[in-house]
């Protein structure tokens, strides 16, 4: 059974459409990938999944319908990590982690859950008493993931984890993705880095305009000729 499933679903913004009867599946313990170009309905897709843009009822989890307020998804076990990292400023690394456990009220398992996070990110360690501002960009998305893995999701939704990132980095990352799928969480990412992203995958899809309009596994969509013109040219590297 699909841990994710979304069926002919169409979300809005406003009055407007912006997914346009979206099928698709995202498997227990695996890495589904979701590329396509700018405003293509690439976020737009696991901001439904998460409850922060309206859709229909057409969205499944383990089987079941998924509620649409995000506080309710997030207690079934989904978390994403937003774009653009949102760590909190003025707050230290460890801070942050600590928030992201907010609905754990043991602070035995909060105190586990941050040495995981610091095994996962030995620098988060070195950094913990360092106020989040001052970190690199990819010492902040690593805190976010962090943060967003603190609440012991059973899916976690990635929105752009590489954005803005140098290469070395962006390279640490997909690692640490990997990492997290293998300990059985379900993996959902977002990505323009689409030779990145579908090297590690284990199913992808491709938007445009709202639609799917192809799917496979990252080797069949790497092997693709027309995936592979306009999607894995110069910058993807």
């Amino acid at each position: 059974m699909a841990q994710i499933e979304l069926k002919n679903t169409h979300a809005y913004y406003g009055t407007s459409a912006a997914l346009h009867g979206i099928s698709m599946r995202a498997e227990a313990g695996k890495i589904t990938v979701i590329i396509g170009s700018n405003g293509a309905g690439k976020s737009t897709i696991i901001n439904s999944i998460s409850g922060f843009v309206r859709r229909d009822d057409s969205v499944y989890y383990e089987g079941k319908l998924l509620p649409q307020k995000p506080y309710k998804v997030t207690a079934t076990g989904i978390t994403q990590v937003p774009e653009g990292r949102q760590i909190f400023i003025g707050m230290t690394v460890e801070e942050n982690l600590r928030i992201g456990a907010y609905r754990n009220r043991s602070s035995k398992d909060v105190q586990r859950l941050i040495e995981e996070q610091y095994e996962l990110f030995p620098r988060l360690r070195e950094r913990k008493k360092q106020d989040a501002g001052t970190l690199s960009g990819g010492e902040q998305q690593m805190l976010a993931i962090g943060r967003g893995m603190m609440s012991q999701p059973k899916v976690i939704l990635l929105d752009e984890p590489s954005l803005g990132l140098a290469p070395l980095i962006v390279a640490e990352v997909f690692e640490i993705i990997q990492r997290i799928r293998d300990t059985g969480t379900t993996v959902i990412l977002v990505e323009q880095n689409a030779k990145k992203s579908l090297s590690i995958c284990d199913y992808a899809f491709v938007i445009e305009n709202g639609n799917i309009i192809h799917e496979g596994t990252g080797k069949e969509l790497l092997g693709n000729n027309d995936i592979a013109a306009a999607y894995l040219g110069v910058g993807n590297e």
